[in-house]
């Protein structure tokens, strides 16, 4: 474990909140708002930023502005902006925004893959291995390959571990570096994200593991913690706790990005990131959706301040 003075290398947390997070929102955000949700996440030290997704506004209307938000934010950012690809359209308007980094994400379960994706499991599978293949062609943008319901799916329930690591196997012959395993559903234990990982870790030594998790059950942080033992050093999080699919029963937020790094910090893993500032973004969605986010960190540090 790393001294209270320095900070992993190699430790990335990518805030999703302004995709995964306001994806759920009723409420849409206007360009101008997301500006100043990237500024101040941009500030705190956040040092990879989703921004949107490139998704058919008719779908998902709170995303219909990615192309513009990107093209306006620049290049000339301390963070890293990113963004969510599913289909060819998607990587069309991807390239020609010139965002910089990408997550390209498939289904394991095959119930969730017809709901989210309109696909079999399989079938879009395939079709995002050949999607993968062709943004990486481009020498454009660094591409993250993703695998959804990694820990379970509320329609089919467990899903089998050797679908998942072929499913991997297939992504990552490729040429990607890094994949992310998501618990979209919240069903993931310490033990299960300790075993999978330790899999992955085995079959494929030389990628990159990052860990997608949602608090559907109030594991997130534990989940967080189990990863980070077991050698994971690439997480995703969203500021206020904010977060969820529109496509799964129950779903809720992902791990609080304050959260998160109260947590690191407390372990003598110095993130790099400013708590308070990060605070003054969840005060700021608070402000936006006029509502108390679930994320516990931005309360504490007010209760401590009276």
């Amino acid at each position: 474990m790393s001294s209270s003075n320095s900070i992993p290398i190699s430790l990335m947390l990518e805030d999703q909140s302004m995709r995964d997070g306001l994806q759920m929102e009723s409420r849409i955000f206007s360009l101008e708002e997301k500006i100043k949700c990237f500024e101040l996440l941009q500030e705190a030290g956040i040092p990879r930023i989703q921004v949107g997704s490139f998704v058919h506004p008719k779908i998902v209307p709170q995303m219909a502005d990615t192309d513009q938000l990107i093209q306006t934010i620049g290049k000339e950012t301390t963070a890293t902006p990113s963004a969510l690809i599913l289909n060819d359209r998607g990587l069309e308007r991807a390239l020609a925004c010139g965002i910089p980094h990408v997550s390209m994400s498939v289904s394991v379960s095959d119930s969730h893959s017809r709901k989210n994706a309109k696909k079999p499991a399989n079938e879009a599978l395939e079709g995002m291995i050949r999607l993968i293949e062709n943004a990486l062609s481009s020498k454009k943008l660094e591409v993250r390959a993703e695998l959804q319901c990694v820990f379970g799916c509320v329609y089919e329930g467990a899903i089998d571990e050797k679908t998942v690591l072929s499913a991997g196997e297939k992504m990552l012959k490729t040429g990607v570096t890094e994949i992310s395993l998501a618990d979209s559903t919240g069903m993931a234990t310490p033990p299960a994200i300790r075993e999978m990982v330790r899999r992955f870790e085995t079959e494929f030594p030389d990628i990159r593991i990052s860990l997608h998790l949602h608090d559907t059950r109030g594991l997130g942080l534990a989940n967080f913690y189990a990863g980070y033992e077991a050698g994971v050093r690439s997480f995703d999080v969203c500021t206020g706790g904010l977060g969820g699919c529109p496509f799964i029963k129950g779903a809720a937020g992902n791990v609080a990005t304050e959260d998160a790094i109260n947590m690191l910090e407390t372990m003598g893993i110095h993130t790099g990131i400013d708590l308070e500032k990060v605070c003054e973004a969840v005060n700021y969605y608070e402000t936006c959706l006029e509502r108390q986010l679930p994320g516990k960190m931005k309360r504490v540090l007010a209760f401590r301040s009276t």
